[in-house]
């Protein structure tokens, strides 16, 4: 069974920082890529960050790079959303996804809207305070 969950959210101050985890189960870890996403109340769902297993391009949403990093363990099929500097506007849940075979530009091209994206998470609660 392919299992996805995530873990690592909470409520910090503006500022702050939370590592966000994604553990993965059930499937080929090396063959895909695993994606942050997160969605607001009333907004869209967006891409927040992504890594490919298979040959690390990694993406970032303009608005976290400098802040967020992704890191990916293969040998423990976990990757990793490092959260600094957090802004009120990040305040969403936060789901990782996965995706098969992506990788270099088609990464890059899927990573913002989750299309490819065969497995999600139940998501995680991250609120930043003012």
């Amino acid at each position: 069974e392919v299992q996805l969950v995530e873990s690592g959210g909470g409520l910090v101050q503006a500022g702050g920082s939370l590592r966000l985890s994604c553990a993965a189960s059930g499937f080929r870890f090396d063959d895909y890529a695993i994606g942050w996403f997160r969605q607001a109340p009333g907004k869209e769902r967006e891409g927040v960050s992504c890594i490919s297993n298979i040959d690390g391009t990694t993406y970032y949403k303009d608005s976290v790079k400098g802040r967020f990093t992704i890191s990916s363990d293969s040998a423990k099929n976990m990757v990793y959303l490092q959260m600094n500097s957090l802004k009120p506007d990040d305040t969403a849940v936060y789901y990782c996804a996965a995706a098969f075979q992506l990788y270099e530009s088609a990464l890059l091209f899927y990573a913002s809207a989750g299309a490819r994206f065969d497995y999600w998470g139940r998501g995680t609660q991250v609120t930043v305070s003012s």
